[in-house]
């Protein structure tokens, strides 16, 4: 099993732990302007194909998916290649993708639903939270608040240090909410890794506290809370959790189709899959809802999701910057890999554009820099250069 890990949103620069290294990219730009088709439709966007197509070139990606935003709306979607590489099987427009970080959003927008219905208080402290386990966490923690735990301000490491430990839950057949409980209950154990609220520091762990305490608030677990709160309502009908079913796309590393690295508890923090078409649908509601019209959320959430918090680049749990790759923000960006699939997402809020692009590879493979070749290609179209 790899760590589970995500890519930081930060101009685009990615930063991947490959068996504990971490590497930077950075994606710059100066492609012409390119025009993109203005009709979604359920067959592949052909020239978003070829753009694909092209970023492929020199990787060994099986497949690419994309979906191109404006002015609020969903223009074109586009996927190409194999499924996996060990059978035949053209990826289709329907195609269910592991999204990795990017999802990290849609958990906050669980959580600020709940909020916005007063379930829960964005203030509230931890130690009341979770008060089974106020007496075992470590002090530092224990005032802590839902803010902090979605904008990673929370002194927390990025995951628990114990790798035996995370492990075990790809074998843990208890119910996937009293396995959160127990990596939340070690988690919360460890040292801080600087004091609450004084700086940003990325952490996987704060998804899955923030997702127990949204459990134990309501009764539900979480994957009943995400369909009830976020898929159902936006329509996501091929969203789910772990692994993408039978005769979908897998990821893949060393050229062979591979298993799910995180285990399916991991799901808060980014282990969801989906199609292209219905991740555009959150996205499509997030661009909405920074022009006060989104269905999600009240326009109070919508600003805490996508506003930066102080110590900080993000909010809940978007990446905030004024400009990407050359191209002027506001922008709103996130990436996500568990080493076997890589997946952008970038939103620019103002004019409701945006552009969401995913493959299955690993980085060995060339998975990131197609990635980064398609994006390097679309940003253009999307935004004036600064």
């Amino acid at each position: 099993m790899r760590q589970p890990f995500t890519l930081v949103p930060l101009n685009l620069r990615t930063i991947s732990r490959v068996s504990a290294t971490l590497r930077r990219t950075f994606l710059a730009t100066t492609l012409p302007f390119l025009l993109i088709g203005t009709d979604a439709s359920a067959q592949s966007d052909a020239q978003l194909t070829t753009i694909l197509a092209a970023a492929k070139q020199g990787t060994r990606s099986p497949s690419m998916g994309a979906a191109l935003i404006r002015d609020g709306k969903v223009v074109a979607s586009a996927v190409t290649g194999v499924r996996r590489t060990d059978r035949a099987g053209d990826t289709q427009i329907g195609d269910r993708w592991i999204i990795g970080s990017t999802g990290k959003p849609q958990t906050a927008a669980m959580i600020a639903r709940l909020v916005d219905r007063g379930v829960l208080t964005w203030s509230m402290p931890l130690s009341a939270m979770l008060p089974e386990l106020a007496d075992q966490m470590r002090p530092e923690y224990r005032s802590v608040t839902l803010v902090q735990l979605l904008s990673h301000h929370a002194g927390l490491p990025e995951n628990v240090g114990d790798m035996p430990f995370i492990e075990s839950f790809l074998r843990d057949r208890r119910p996937l909410n009293v396995q959160r409980l127990a990596y939340v209950a070690r988690a919360l154990r460890e040292p801080p890794a600087y004091v609450p609220g004084s700086d940003f520091g990325y952490s996987n762990s704060g998804f899955l506290i923030a997702a127990a305490i949204a459990e134990r608030a309501t009764g539900k677990t979480y994957e009943t809370l995400m369909r009830r709160e976020v898929f159902r309502p936006l329509g996501m009908s091929t969203a789910g959790f772990g692994a993408t079913p039978a005769g979908q796309p897998t990821g893949h590393e060393a050229d062979k189709p591979v298993g799910p690295s995180n285990s399916a508890m991991f799901a808060p923090a980014g282990n969801l899959h989906m199609s292209v078409g219905d991740w555009a649908r959150f996205c499509v509601d997030q661009l909405a809802g920074a022009k006060g019209k989104g269905k999600l959320l009240s326009p109070a959430s919508y600003r805490v999701m996508q506003t930066a918090q102080p110590n900080g680049p993000t909010g809940l749990d978007w990446g905030v910057q004024a400009s990407i790759a050359g191209r002027k923000g506001p922008v709103l960006v996130h990436s996500g890999s568990d080493g076997y699939w890589f997946a952008y997402a970038v939103l620019f809020p103002a004019s409701g554009n945006g552009v969401l692009v995913i493959d299955n590879a690993s980085q060995k493979m060339g998975g990131d820099a197609a990635g980064m070749a398609a994006l390097k290609e679309i940003l253009p179209t999307l935004a004036p250069a600064n």
